[in-house]
């Protein structure tokens, strides 16, 4: 099940709209709504996501060549969104929807533009405890050279470690980048480029996994050790920024998310 909101600019909304259950009643309808009785074609997007992690999309749309969209405002606009969030347990599972390459609900003929994914990953029991990463997809109108039924991406999420407030808890930043052809993580974000052509019909599939080491978020705060990262003492227990600036003997305590009080991470004690 998916939720599909279509967003114009100038701030209008229109309300959700499911191109699957959409009926069209009556020949007057059917043209003053624009609805089609032939749904547009779609393409196939699945994620493979580790446990606690979930991927929503928004597809972005802008206007067909020689369309020109008006808002109910009476102003132009050049881009329409597409929101889908799959309900799903919290485990490891993989995420599908189907996304339209094209979107005539705004009243006017548009393309798919982009896809644009937020990878929401849960480090801890409470609602709070997550961060959330972005990875995209851009549409290109250059012809291709061939037409693959799947295209598959590959990205991994690592887990930055940081400590936070006066009481210095444990918090955690994900950091989502492309694996390379050797399953290396490389610098640039997840995604790549898309070829229109080639779309209708097809799937597009992200395999995301999870490194198994987790690093600070923040250098010079910690230091390791063979048995863990213990956190540098900077100029006292009140420092929050608490960088080691070469000293690497001092240290100080911190708390787990769960409450304890240890002197290394992720083992809690030597």
């Amino acid at each position: 099940m998916k939720t599909r909101l279509n967003i114009c600019d100038g701030n209008v909304r229109i309300p959700a709209i499911n191109w699957v259950q959409t009926v069209c009643l009556g020949a007057f309808a059917l043209v003053m709504s624009g609805c089609s009785m032939t749904p547009p074609k779609t393409f196939t997007f699945q994620a493979d996501v580790p446990e606690n992690f979930t991927v929503t999309g928004t597809a972005n749309y802008k206007p067909a060549p020689g369309e020109t969209c008006i808002a109910p405002t009476g102003e132009a606009f050049t881009t329409g969104s597409l929101f889908f969030k799959p309900e799903q347990p919290k485990t490891a599972h993989q995420v599908e929807f189907k996304v339209p390459l094209t979107d005539d609900d705004h009243g006017c003929s548009m393309i798919l533009r982009g896809l644009k994914l937020t990878i929401e990953g849960q480090w801890g029991p409470r609602e709070l405890d997550m961060g959330q990463e972005t990875a995209s997809f851009s549409v290109s109108d250059e012809p291709s050279e061939q037409t693959p039924v799947v295209q598959v991406f590959k990205g991994q999420c690592q887990w930055l470690f940081r400590t936070m407030g006066p009481y210095r808890y444990i918090v955690k930043i994900p950091k989502c980048r492309a694996l390379n052809t050797n399953g290396d993580m490389e610098k640039r974000m997840i995604g790549g480029r898309l070829h229109r052509d080639q779309l209708a019909d097809s799937t597009v599939k992200l395999v995301l996994s999870v490194a198994k080491e987790e690093e600070p978020a923040v250098g010079d705060n910690w230091v390791k050790f063979p048995t863990g990262w213990k956190r540098c003492m900077g100029k006292g227990l009140d420092d929050r920024y608490g960088f080691c600036r070469g000293n690497t003997t001092d240290f100080k305590p911190f708390k787990m998310p769960d409450g304890r009080d240890c002197t290394i991470y992720p083992y809690c004690t030597e």
